[in-house]
């Protein structure tokens, strides 16, 4: 397992011992707590809340890391006032646990110091299982079922571990570091990681769906969307994902004014990163009202605390540059009797020498296409557990996310990817016994 020293810098506990313990001890230990109801990893809040306030800094990480084998990453993006925070009974009279402080202040303890958490197996099991991508879902996954016992192999066409996590989350909400550090304790569990293979191009699917138990679709998504309008060609203008990308490597640079069009949490990082590379104007342009932007309310008050300016009901239709974009022509839009979003004739100008187009990212059609996965719209079609229609094929993560609501978290893709896991593990059971490898009240079969 990645040891302390090899991870150096990357953990802001933004909490004290003393405050840790002090905000440990508001802690109510419900009986039925609705705080673990509304984490969809299920984390046991109170106990390791509990562990905290006696001074079992490691095993509150363990308890957390038990559940959500990428803790410390949600610990700081997860969403917490729309989830265990917002469920906190203290919220309807004062302020509620800082669930997620302490979460972060219980994980860094491990991460820190390079504590081993996981047992080995003790005895393998006889089953392989492959999976597309190494970011949260298919990390979470691959934790299940290298403790299971399986043989697992990772393929991921970055170099690195973690998907979004390490490569387009913003250095200063979550550093490279710990995601990487999450990422190599589940791989340190015998997890074979194949870095830089494309699927689909290195390997063939149908190679992996015959020689394995169950392949696992946690590919999440493509390139970032276009928007398909004149002048986007010209310099200085880059889509969302690729501009996080710089940042988080450090090759990022921010123009004088910048645009960024899109009102998703990508949107707001985009536009936060922008800010802080020393943008002097960063402006969010969105086609629609403040009421049906899909970032959490908790990113849209940080990007405006960050100095983000806001223009709703505009709609760019044109850039306009020599060479390089200089201007953003937009159009205002309305809304039609019938309810729907249309072109009004006024016609707005913005001065900008970068624009950042966080509009979505495209669907992986060719990937599923290849592995013969029904899909809507590109978003896999699953069961609860995970399970497509293709028998031997699951999917988790942003793969199967439908776009509608609010946007896909980590959280929800750690706990598809442990879902997933155990249906791989049930249903590969299930046809060893039905071939006659195995009985129904044996233990794994040897």
């Amino acid at each position: 397992m990645m040891g302390a020293e090899a991870v150096q810098g990357p953990w802001s506990s933004t909490i004290s011992d003393v405050e840790a313990m002090a905000e440990a001890a508001r802690c109510l230990f419900c009986e039925d707590p609705p705080c673990v109801r509304a984490c969809p990893t299920g984390i046991d809040i109170p106990l390791f809340i509990r562990k905290i306030a006696s001074g079992n800094r490691v095993g509150a990480a363990k308890t957390i890391f038990d559940a959500n084998p990428l803790g410390s990453s949600c610990a700081r993006v997860c969403p917490t006032d729309e989830l265990c925070e917002g469920a906190c009974v203290w919220g309807k009279s004062s302020r509620p646990v800082e669930i997620g402080r302490l979460q972060q202040y219980a994980t860094d303890a491990v991460l820190e110091r390079g504590v081993a958490l996981y047992d080995p197996p003790s005895q393998p099991i006889p089953y392989r299982f492959a999976i597309i991508g190494a970011g949260p879902a298919g990390l979470a996954a691959a934790r299940e079922l290298a403790l299971a016992g399986a043989q697992v192999t990772v393929y991921e066409r970055e170099q690195s571990p973690g998907g979004l996590n390490t490569y387009g989350i913003p250095p200063f909400r979550l550093s490279e570091g710990v995601a990487v550090a999450e990422a190599e304790m589940i791989l340190s569990l015998g997890v074979r990681f194949e870095r830089g293979v494309d699927v689909g191009m290195h390997v063939r699917p149908e190679q992996l769906v015959d020689s394995c138990d169950g392949v696992l679709l946690a590919c999440g998504l493509g390139a970032g969307k276009r928007l398909g309008i004149e002048g986007e060609e010209l310099d200085g203008v880059m889509d969302a994902i690729t501009f996080l990308r710089m940042a988080k490597e450090g090759r990022a640079r921010a123009g004088r004014e910048v645009v960024v069009i899109g009102a998703g949490n990508t949107a707001m990082d985009a536009a936060t990163t922008a800010r802080r590379l020393g943008a002097e104007r960063v402006t969010i342009v969105y086609r629609r009202s403040e009421n049906e932007m899909t970032a959490y309310r908790f990113e849209y008050a940080f990007a405006k605390s960050e100095g983000v300016q806001f223009r709703w009901k505009l709609m760019p239709v044109r850039f306009v540059g020599e060479g390089a974009v200089q201007e953003v022509r937009c159009r205002q839009t309305e809304l039609d009797p019938s309810g729907a979003w249309r072109l009004a004739e006024r016609e707005e100008r913005l001065s900008a020498d970068q624009v950042i187009v966080a509009i979505g990212q495209a669907r992986r059609w060719d990937l599923l296409d290849a592995f013969q996965v029904p899909h809507r719209d590109g978003a896999v079609t699953v069961d609860e557990q995970g399970r497509t229609r293709r028998p031997k094929v699951y999917a988790a993560g942003d793969c199967v996310w439908s776009g509608k609501g609010a946007e896909a978290t980590v959280v929800v893709a750690v706990e598809q990817g442990k879902r997933a896991a155990l249906a791989m593990l049930k249903d590969a059971r299930s046809r060893r016994v039905e071939h006659g490898l195995a009985t129904e009240g044996s233990a794994w079969p040897t």
